[in-house]
């Protein structure tokens, strides 16, 4: 039987514990490729760097293996992967993380973690799952290596429909020993933003992003609730059609009414038409 194909990829830099964690939990199950940012690049979601060329540098890893570095984002980091290391043959699984830091609620659309399992589903339908704790600074995430390889399993032998993966999300070290494992679905925490403003040379000033979690009432069942009760959430996101179809189904007669007289106004600059201006300023 041939080995399973991995690649390894992550938001918080190719030095980063839980990407080692990550390997050292598949290592002995499968060929693992790891490619993974030169530097820090959390929050990058789905970015990609256009203007400034990118370099895949050849590197030691921590065992002595081969890795590989890039000068980008987590999608940069994929989309090089698959172009030019997997050019013949794409990997069968793309494993993102351990990000140090939750990705739950909705989180999951700022996330470069998650972003970089996105950029496989879209570019070569490539299944993919993303791991993250809710412990930020760990040197050593260790304890979370001995559920990876239970969730790939799962993941193989059920894998979700096109266009979703799963957002695996642990609990904090406080809640060890863990409870258990839940299927659960999108919470709606997230993170408030504010800045630290401090002064620079010639009256200038920067902003350090800062922030809190910011709770919402959540129902059972969803990731962020999971979490606070001490168990491993296991979340499908789906991420194939954002369309809100009660609007695109409900509204069709409303929005060619609304239109209408521009349309015709557009056509036949002569003709009446609504004054927009005056809908927009009573």
């Amino acid at each position: 039987m041939q080995q399973l194909r991995i690649l390894l990829v992550n938001d918080d830099g190719i030095g980063a514990s839980g990407l080692r964690s990550l390997y050292r939990a598949m290592r002995p199950h499968a060929s693992l490729t790891v490619v993974a940012p030169s530097t820090q690049k959390s929050g990058s979601g789905l970015g990609t760097t256009l203007i400034q060329p990118l370099q895949i540098r050849e590197q030691r890893y921590f065992d002595g293996t081969t890795a590989y570095s890039v000068n980008g984002t987590p999608s940069d980091c994929v989309k090089l992967a698959l172009i030019h290391l997997f050019a013949h043959s794409p990997p069968d699984l793309i494993l993102s993380g351990i990000n140090h830091g939750s990705n739950a609620g909705k989180t999951v659309l700022y996330s470069g973690t998650i972003g970089a399992v996105i950029e496989g589903m879209f570019r070569n339908q490539i299944p993919g799952i993303a791991f993250s704790s809710c412990e930020e600074d760990l040197l050593d995430y260790s304890c979370l290596e001995p559920y990876i390889l239970p969730i790939v399993s799962y993941n193989l032998q059920h894998p979700p429909p096109k266009d979703s993966f799963l957002n695996v999300n642990f609990p904090s070290q406080s809640a060890f020993p863990i409870r258990g494992m839940q299927l659960t679905k999108q919470g709606k925490g997230f993170w408030t933003d504010t800045h630290e403003k401090s002064a620079c040379p010639k009256g200038a000033h920067s902003y350090q992003l800062t922030g809190e979690w910011k709770k919402e009432e959540e129902e059972t069942g969803s990731d962020v609730h999971a979490l606070e009760n001490g168990y491993i959430s296991v979340a499908p996101i789906h991420v194939g059609d954002l369309t809100d179809h009660y609007h695109y189904n409900s509204h069709q007669e409303l929005f060619a009414t609304h239109f209408k007289s521009f349309l015709v106004g557009q056509a036949n600059p002569t003709s009446e038409r609504t004054p927009y201006k005056a809908l927009l300023f009573p």
